[in-house]
């Protein structure tokens, strides 16, 4: 019998990050090592471009069909995926006919982040693997029904926090376990951008190249506005999560790695929207405080329109020991001492490898080698690098540090990540679901 979450959380050697969660025996692939595992793309923003460039660098992997309810930008990926891969993907503009091919083996879900855990969860019950971006869920709610499915349909489902795939960012988490900085105890996590403002959206027609109906899916109907689509929706509550998830589950991810450590037992966050007045409805500028039992803590500092780099890194992390400091992000990492000097670097040789935050689509060798980890796991070669069980725990976290951020309160947290003694907060757990869209697992 596989353990419950419940359990699986309290285990005190999940708590030991950076090893992958063992495959049960009953997940069984149907799939040879060398078999070719087919796929589908869902969402063909910038994110894809740089799923579509990894993917064929990747062996036992083709992308056979693209998936967008935009179709113009259906068109301008196929073109491009022409062009890159040397042969003609198929495209779909309803991602449920994709669940319907018995030739898809897979699916990577690069939509609008309402929809990342219902289609996941729609693909695992299909039968199909997923590859779902950060974050993985819209809601705590989400969270914890994409990992029933996972437990239930026993299919490979990473999430792209793809610095798990990293050597140096490996390779710094095994000197942290080693006691190279000694005891660590505290991580810092930040991105930096300088994002503009998104103005005063206008109710306009729907554009007759858009399914809005289908792109809106699980979220309560909305009359369309010119400044939501195609990429502004992260700001908006009824379709994103901010930047805490947009860019700080990554980094987030790494200091949760790094410390050895799952749920908070506290969170508190600062912040608010400062730079603009206009319809963006999360944070520009955000610091979210999560605190462990043991003493531990984590920070993440985001700051969406202010670009003054920390550590001349637009994103990054320093994990902080009693012995010296580690700090590392997609291109490599340096070991400090107490007083900050460099004993140590260790650059990533991957193409394309970036710590800038000005790249729309994210390529980087760290999602080549996180994509071939999925493949190999599928054919039982490998174990996930970012199972979705000990990833969500991570969006889990960023859900907590927005709830947290809304309310203007501490918030205590049970070793379930359960909120305790908090009925507002608890509230904000679940979204409003369109009638007869709301995700089952």
């Amino acid at each position: 019998m596989k353990p419950t979450r419940r359990t699986f959380i309290k285990n005190s050697a999940f708590a030991v990050a950076g090893t992958s969660y063992l495959l049960s025996s009953n997940r069984l692939w149907a799939f040879s090592p060398n078999e070719t595992v087919n796929v589908a793309i869902l969402g063909t923003g910038g994110r894809a471009y740089a799923l579509a460039q990894s993917i064929g660098l990747c062996s036992n992997i083709k992308l056979a069909k693209a998936c967008e309810v935009d179709a113009r930008r259906l068109e301008k990926f196929q073109a491009y995926a022409k062009d890159t891969l040397g042969y003609k993907v198929k495209g779909e503009s309803d991602f449920r006919k994709v669940l319907e091919d018995k030739s898809i083996d897979a699916i990577f879900i690069a939509t609008p982040e309402h929809w990342h855990a219902p289609m996941a969860i729609m693909a695992m019950q299909a039968g199909k693997h997923v590859y779902v971006e950060k974050p993985c869920s819209h809601n705590l709610y989400e969270n914890e029904l994409l990992n029933k499915a996972y437990q239930k349909y026993a299919k490979v489902c990473q999430m792209g926090n793809q610095q798990r795939s990293s050597i140096t960012s490996n390779q710094a988490i095994k000197d942290i376990r080693e006691g190279k900085i000694g005891d660590v105890y505290y991580a810092k996590a930040w991105y930096s951008n300088t994002r503009g403002s998104i103005g005063y959206g206008q109710e306009v027609a729907v554009p007759d190249f858009l399914d809005w109906e289908l792109w809106q899916g699980p979220a309560p109907r909305e009359a369309y506005r010119d400044n939501v689509h195609p990429y502004n929706w992260h700001w908006f509550r009824s379709w994103g999560t901010g930047e805490i998830h947009n860019n700080g589950t990554h980094e987030i991810d790494v200091c949760r790695w790094a410390l050895g450590v799952g749920l908070p037992s506290r969170v508190v966050s600062t912040g608010g929207r400062l730079h603009f007045d206009d319809d963006w409805e999360y944070y520009d500028t955000q610091v979210a405080n999560f605190e462990y039992p043991d003493g531990k803590s984590i920070v993440w500092e985001g700051k969406s329109c202010n670009g003054m780099k920390l550590y001349g890194r637009g994103r990054g992390a320093i994990i902080h020991g009693t012995q010296g400091s580690i700090l590392l992000d997609r291109e490599g990492y340096q070991l400090l001492d107490l007083q900050g000097n460099e004993l140590s670097f260790m650059k990533e040789e991957s193409p394309g490898t970036s710590a800038s935050t000005q790249d729309t689509s994210g390529f980087d060798g760290l999602t080549v080698k996180h994509i071939q980890n999925f493949v190999n796991t599928i054919a039982g070669r490998e174990e996930l690098n970012a199972p979705i069980d000990d990833a969500s725990l991570s969006t889990h976290m960023c859900h907590l540090g927005n709830i947290a951020q809304d309310l203007k309160v501490s918030l205590d947290v049970d070793e379930t990540g359960a909120i305790i003694n908090n009925e507002a907060a608890t509230n904000l757990v679940k979204r409003t679901y369109e009638p007869g869209w709301e995700p089952k697992a």
